[in-house]
């Protein structure tokens, strides 16, 4: 047997960083001049307010969070969105939080960047003890320096699960805990923050996905990204399958995912920051990709994440859920088939 391919790397390592499941799909390699031209021409901000304003949607989709009900563990599954792609999940005695972005920008420390036009729905430093933070990549919309700054500072010591070459970001701040992990790798966890044994271990699979990464402009690809199934076996029963995807355009990486991981029970489903086509298609999904992403998972029942909170792109703030619809009636789908939560709404997920 050749000992060589036993050890060769896997086909998304790269000598300076990674690269898709698809080889040609590659994204982030940008000049810098067509960045400056699509700054200019308006593509990163939406083209128009939503229909009554930004104040308003900020009111219709908003709602207090509860915080006296996340305060309290959970064994079947609640999730709360946080605004963006922040979710709260708690199932199985664990509080597992991913990509919390809860500034007022999307950028570096919190204070520059894409500015969050619905306020977040709480800071993060009023969040219940979390257990385990999920970081799906680098980008400032998903790995937010005030917001972890904020936990930290607040007395948060989580288990922390990242991308390949993403820990030294964390080392750098001295904190933690931290796991990175490949695509396929898993990571069982079998404690709370208190140490409490839990009944069943929860485990943690670190997914594919179509995307790419850049924290600074000397760093494109250089840490991976992905997504996280978060997989709880409750006793003798089959196993309970949340899937958090993280940023990505459509590809066969989710047809891996079902063959690989089983049918998705819930489902994080990213259907924003969708505009202009041409740039965003291959890194971003739009609501008619995202319905084929859940039919490819065999999902269950999904909510719908990564739009209506930051000005990233060019479609407007309301634009999404009409599309979402539109692509579910084309399906033949029900409408309540993807959730729409408010920002800080919590909902029970039936099992």
């Amino acid at each position: 047997m050749n000992t060589n391919t036993l050890h060769a790397k896997p086909a998304h390592h790269r000598e300076a960083g990674f690269a898709n499941s698809d080889p040609a799909v590659v994204i982030g390699n940008f000049p810098w001049y067509e960045m400056v031209w699509r700054s200019l021409r308006g593509d990163f901000k939406p083209l128009a307010p939503p229909q009554n304003g930004y104040a308003a949607f900020a009111k219709e989709w908003s709602t207090p969070v509860d915080l006296a009900r996340i305060a309290q563990r959970q064994d079947a599954p609640v999730v709360t969105w946080l605004g963006h792609v922040s979710v709260l999940l708690q199932v199985g005695g664990l509080n597992i939080l991913m990509d919390p972005t809860l500034a007022d920008f999307a950028g570096p420390y919190g204070r520059f960047g894409a500015p969050r036009m619905v306020p977040a729905p709480l800071r993060g430093d009023m969040l219940s003890p979390i257990d385990v933070l999920l970081i799906s990549h680098n980008h400032y919309d998903h790995l937010c320096d005030a917001t972890v700054a904020a936990m930290v500072a607040s007395g948060q010591r989580p288990r922390i699960f990242v991308p390949l070459d993403l820990k030294a970001w964390f080392v750098a701040r001295n904190i933690p805990n931290v796991t990175e992990l490949d695509w396929w790798d898993h990571a069982d966890v079998t404690s709370d923050t208190d140490g409490k044994t839990l009944p069943q271990p929860v485990r943690i699979h670190f997914t594919p996905s179509q995307h790419w990464s850049r924290r600074t402009p000397f760093d494109t690809n250089a840490s991976l990204w992905g997504g996280y199934m978060v997989e709880h076996k409750p006793g003798a029963t089959d196993a309970w399958r949340f899937l958090f995807p993280g940023d990505t355009g459509y590809s066969a990486d989710f047809r891996a995912i079902r063959e690989r991981l089983g049918v998705v029970d819930f489902l994080a489903l990213p259907i924003g920051a969708y505009l202009p086509r041409d740039f965003m298609k291959n890194m971003h999904v739009n609501p008619a990709d995202a319905v084929q992403i859940m039919l490819d998972l065999d999902a269950k029942q999904a909510m719908g994440v990564h739009w209506g909170t930051f000005k990233l792109t060019q479609e407007s703030f309301d634009h999404p859920p009409r599309d979402l619809a539109a692509a579910l009636q084309e399906r033949g789908l029900a409408k309540d088939k993807v959730w729409l939560l408010r920002h800080g709404e919590t909902r029970a997920i039936a099992v």
